[in-house]
């Protein structure tokens, strides 16, 4: 089994930041920002980072909250203290973390055109505001949140952020409560064909609370990830 560990990295401001991370058994093809849900690093999280590296990808998380000490919040928080944390995020934050991270990976000889990027919700969004600021080589969105609306007041909205998109992106999203799909995914998609590189956006059916409760769904949604990272980072 791939192994999964935790570094801690000083930053300049005098915080530490908290990176998990999983390496390859086998030879390393390139390196991974994983960008965690609203929640924080969570097990769902820990086994992306852990999937990624089995497919031989050098995974890292950055843990976005560790300001406030935080690496997961409890179970037992309701939606309004999730959007609490949420809401304390501020962009040249979130872009000192992953940049970060990205050097840590750096440090381990991968070069910028092999590094690629992945969030879902809150991460997913974050995944798309990061591709439009940093020269990547992939990047993927899975059900990222703020797609009209900014997630926080400190970030930017999708669709505003899409047209400077800087590598090729892929987003992933399912329909609405009830079964269609929602209009400004749409207009997501609009936005980031007016970008400069390749793009996809693709929406399964809902089957359950999530899109990817359906597990033939999630295995189609983990393979055209896996195959858009396979395709761009070389």
């Amino acid at each position: 089994m791939t192994d999964i560990w935790t570094e801690t990295v000083p930053l300049v401001d005098g915080s530490s930041l908290r990176l998990t991370v999983a390496e390859p058994v086998s030879p390393v093809r390139g390196g991974i920002v994983v960008l965690h849900e609203a929640r924080g690093v969570t097990d769902a999280v820990r086994g992306l980072v852990r999937g990624l590296a089995g497919d031989g990808w050098l995974a890292v998380a950055p843990h976005l909250y560790h300001r406030d000490g935080a690496d997961e919040l409890d179970g037992a928080a309701n939606d309004d203290e999730v959007q609490q944390q949420v809401d304390r995020l501020e962009r040249e934050q979130v872009m000192t973390d992953t940049d970060t991270a990205f050097g840590w990976l750096a440090d381990h000889d991968i070069s910028a055109d092999r590094m690629g990027v992945i969030g879902f919700d809150l991460g997913g969004s974050v995944a798309l505001l990061v591709a439009a600021k940093r020269r990547l080589g992939a990047a993927v969105t899975v059900g990222g949140e703020g797609v009209a609306l900014a997630p926080s007041a400190g970030l930017s909205s999708l669709i505003e952020a899409a047209p400077g998109l800087t590598c090729p992106w892929l987003g992933i999203y399912g329909e609405s409560a009830d079964g269609t799909t929602d209009p400004e995914i749409g207009r997501l998609r609009d936005a980031a064909s007016r970008s400069e590189v390749a793009t996809d956006v693709v929406v399964y059916p809902r089957r359950g609370h999530r899109f990817d409760d359906d597990p033939d769904i999630a295995a189609d949604a983990w393979q055209r990830t896996l195959n858009w990272f396979d395709s761009h980072l070389r």
